[in-house]
């Protein structure tokens, strides 16, 4: 288990496996996602969107992701 404090409860233990990113695309535009470590989240900046992942498993419904702000879109 991650005993570092800035990893929540709901985050702890959870890391994406990179082959499923691979496999991943953003439902909405069916580009390319990238995963933000910090926020557990999988990023569409295509759609400006953010997926959440939640107990290890990404919610890719466009009704759950929240939107990116203007400074999330260019960050890269």
């Amino acid at each position: 288990m991650n005993t570092d404090p800035a990893v929540t409860p709901a985050h702890a233990g959870y890391a994406l496996d990179p082959k499923l990113l691979e496999l991943l695309v953003c439902p909405v535009t069916k580009g390319t996602l990238e995963y933000d470590r910090e926020k557990h989240e999988l990023i569409s900046r295509s759609a400006r969107l953010a997926y959440p992942i939640r107990d290890g498993i990404p919610i890719m419904l466009a009704d759950e992701a929240r939107p990116l702000d203007e400074s999330e879109v260019g960050k890269r």
